[in-house]
């Protein structure tokens, strides 16, 4: 029971999607009961799976069934499960051998999943080539998802369906008797009536079968308050042949409803070169239907569409012609055509031609054979002109140019695109069809430019202001004619003024007659709290529209004094003209507060104004109340905001470096231009010494941090272990490498340097004793064949910032 239990899920994944015709579910319990006692009735699985599938039952619920019932692991129903999911699309393409097949698993053995999957990666592909213009009209039909034209069992038996063996026939009686018969045809043909015994229904309508069915049941209910009725219970599977270029020929298992539309969509459709325009179906070695799919496309007929019997054969023979049409139609791409068919009959497969498409004729390349040839075709030979297979069909654009278009520029209250017509077609006409001119029009010549009919352009004077006085005649329009009617300010180098310096809107602006100098501060915003009240200056330019010699000046200067934002010392009643730049100065007494910061081990630290520009360290100190008791006055640090000077050194130094040691290196070295760097300084000395040279001028955003006491140095560089050890006084260099574990292979160990707290940095010398100091950090470099300054950053980093290496390198290139 397990085996065959199985055998039947294996059944329904071969029939699979298009042969769920489910109409209400079914629990477990009835499932497993209706497989049972169609066992017992001899049913084979194939069977047993359509009849499940019709009355309900799902791929789901049987795999969950099979899987309890057989005490397979839950992890092989998820196996299955998932191939089933994944060959849902696949097996309805899918060649099914059942007509070879003894039994459900013979069938299974003779699947080829491979198959299934490569007809599922088809049909997708022939999606995608039937969506452009390359794909052939139509051949996606039967590899669309949501089109399957699955037989609708909720409808009313046709009275033209003819049963077979497998076929239900539910006789009711009711009235003096009451009594419901479910009759199964027999493979041999027969039905069996209790008490009546054998009635030969084979391939009779079901409309003949009721009548016979009423005449042979009436022996037995005889008493006329009797009422029989005859209707169809569940249907059969029919074996149906789909054979030719299909994307996957064989035989199916299909419902006993099912037309060659459905069967056409199990096979995956028609292949490259499979005809949509001669679907032939086969029938006892004839023919008896011939379909044409584009007759349902384009038209919805569907009555050749018939129903198959058992044994019938779908044939899809090759195509006769195919023909491609591009350009200007509505749906460009292959279609199929019938012997004879004409060009009219292609441009209404292709949706008739695009608004923008040249109508009064097409051009097809056609193959003679031998060579291509191209023939025009006007629009009264669309219908007589046959079209042959391989013909390619060009349908053209419309010209981009007018035939009665004109356009007016310049100034006139509405400039546009107008008709030229009857009633517009002069200068007058045009301008007032505009709205006549604006008031800055220059009215003593106009220009009317017009297309030749080579193309070419020509310029026509227009004495505009006669034309609307009537003094000068009218000037008749063509196609495609521009009028400009230019702008006095159009002709005029009206020119713009200029002002910079302590104004609030520094910018240029447009010139007026008659603008003063006072109008144009004005305009700027106002004078800033910086400018200079004595000195403001005008530059002009040089004009001599006859001179005929080059002039000794190149420009003219003015200067003026103000009061209040007026003129009050200058030339009186100055009047600014056309590119005059005006430059306010800067008042030099004008001075904004200059900031420091002093941080760390001071009484009294912040921000600090500088009283004079010659302000040193010594002094800061005295204003922050002098160091504490637990400052390191050696190790005090000065940071200092770089200048646009020194800010563009560095950005050089950044230039070189970047060109020595690559983009890539100097990208992952964080390489850049820092705004700020340290100073080394010695505090100590210059608080000895205040105004001596170690005392240094302080300047705007300088932080000087005292730090507080360290007694660690650090070790770092080529040694063994880079390391931070306690300072012990008297110490050598010598030592502290000890404590680092000496030298590592690649030191360079007469070139070590120690870097001091305060940013300063010295050679080793001798022992090194007296160079020690607190905080201080001994580097040792690498050896290196030649100077190569990704050494030099690499070496920079563990010690200093960038932006301090950058300024010292800079500070040497200067």
């Amino acid at each position: 029971m397990r085996k065959q239990f199985a055998r039947v899920v294996l059944w329904l994944f071969l029939l699979g999607g298009p042969a769920v015709y489910a109409q209400s579910g079914m629990t477990d319990s009835q499932v497993i009961e209706y497989v049972q006692q169609a066992l017992q009735q001899g049913k084979d699985q194939q069977t047993i799976a359509m009849e499940l599938l019709s009355k309900g039952a799902t791929q789901e619920q049987l795999l969950r069934l099979k899987s309890q019932y057989s005490g397979t692991s839950t992890s092989g129903s998820s196996s299955l499960t998932g191939d089933a999911s994944g060959l849902d699309t696949g097996t309805r393409a899918r060649k099914t051998t059942v007509a070879n097949a003894t039994d459900g698993e013979a069938a299974l053995e003779g699947a080829n999943t491979d198959e299934m999957k490569e007809t599922m990666k088809k049909r997708q592909e022939l999606k995608v080539s039937t969506a452009s213009e390359n794909g052939v009209f139509g051949r996606n039909i039967f590899n669309i998802d949501k089109l399957t034209f699955q037989p609708n069992l909720n409808m009313a038996t046709p009275e033209n369906y003819r049963l077979g063996p497998g076929d239900e026939v539910i006789v009711d009686v009711w009235g003096a008797s009451q009594n419901t018969m479910r009759l199964e045809v027999s493979p041999d043909g027969y039905v069996n009536i209790a008490n009546l015994g054998p009635v030969y229904l084979n391939n009779m309508t079901i409309k003949d079968a009721r009548q016979l069915l009423k005449q042979e049941l009436g022996k037995i209910y005889a008493d006329s308050a009797n009422n029989i009725q005859v209707t169809l219970g569940n249907i059969r599977t029919i074996q149906v042949n789909v054979m030719g270029e299909v994307r996957a020929p064989g035989t199916y298992a299909l419902s006993s409803l099912s037309t060659v539309f459905h069967a056409l969509y199990a096979s995956g459709g028609v292949s490259d070169i499979g005809s949509l325009r001669n679907v032939q179906v086969a029938r006892g070695g004839k023919t008896i239907a011939r379909l044409d799919v584009y007759e349902y496309i384009m038209k919805g007929q569907i009555q050749d569409d018939i129903r198959l019997q058992d044994g019938d054969v779908v044939i899809v023979p090759t195509y006769d012609e195919l023909v491609k049409i591009t350009g200007k139609v509505k749906r460009p791409m292959f279609y199929e055509m019938k012997n004879g068919e004409s060009a009219a009959t292609l441009l209404k497969y292709a949706g008739g031609f695009s608004s923008d498409a040249y109508k009064k004729s097409i051009r097809v390349l056609r193959k003679d054979g031998k060579e291509f040839s191209v023939k025009t075709v006007n629009d009264i030979d669309y219908s007589a002109f046959k079209l042959i297979d391989g013909d390619v069909v060009t349908v053209d654009s419309i010209l981009n140019r007018f035939n009665n278009r004109l356009e007016v520029k310049g100034a006139v209250y509405h400039p546009g695109v107008f008709e030229l017509s009857g009633s517009l077609n002069t200068v007058r006409q045009l301008v007032e069809k505009a709205d006549g001119l604006l008031g800055d029009a220059f009215t003593g010549r106009a220009v009317l430019y017009r297309e030749r009919e080579n193309l070419t352009k020509e310029v026509l004077p227009v004495d505009i202001e006669g034309i609307l006085k009537g003094t000068s005649p009218d000037i008749a329009l063509q196609k495609n004619d521009i009028l400009y009617i230019p702008s006095i300010h159009d002709l005029q180098d009206m020119g713009k003024v200029t002002i910079s310096g302590e104004v609030n809107k520094p910018g240029s602006y447009t010139y007026a007659d008659h603008m003063s100098l006072e109008d144009l501060v004005i305009t700027a915003g106002g004078l800033k709290e910086s400018a200079s009240l004595v000195r403001v200056d005008v530059s002009r330019r040089i004009r001599d529209p006859k001179g005929t010699t080059e002039p000794d000046m190149i420009g003219q200067n003015f200067s003026f004094g103000l009061k209040d934002g007026f003129v009050v010392d200058g030339e009186a009643g100055f009047e600014l003209q056309p590119y005059d730049q005006v430059f306010v100065r800067r008042s030099p007494s004008y001075t904004e507060q200059v900031n420091v910061t002093v941080d760390g081990e001071v009484l009294y630290r912040g921000e600090y104004t500088l009283s004079t520009k010659s302000e040193r360290l010594s002094s800061l100190i005295q204003r922050a109340g002098g160091v504490s008791r637990y400052a390191y006055v050696r190790g005090a640090k000065l940071r200092r905001v770089a200048n646009e000077e020194e800010l563009r050194r560095m950005e050089d130094v950044v230039k070189m470096v970047r060109r020595e040691i690559g983009e890539t290196l100097a990208t992952s070295l964080g390489l850049k231009v820092d705004s700020t760097f340290t100073v080394g300084i010695d505090l100590e000395a210059a608080l000895a010494n205040p105004g001596g040279d170690a005392d240094l001028v302080l300047r705007e955003g300088d932080v000087l941090t005292v730090p507080e006491y360290n007694n660690t140095v650090k070790v770092n560089g080529a040694v063994m272990m880079p390391n931070t050890v306690s300072y012990a006084k008297g110490k050598s260099v010598k030592y502290y490498l000890s404590q680092a574990g000496g030298y590592s292979a690649n030191a360079k160990k007469s070139q070590k340097f120690i870097i001091y707290m305060n940013g300063q940095v010295a050679e080793v010398k001798g022992s090194g004793k007296k160079q020690i100091e607190p905080g201080c950090e001994i580097v040792v470099p690498n050896k290196t064949k030649k100077f190569n300054f990704a050494t030099v950053v690499s070496n920079a980093t563990s010690f200093a910032s960038l932006a301090t290496m950058l300024a010292s390198l800079a500070t040497m290139m200067k």
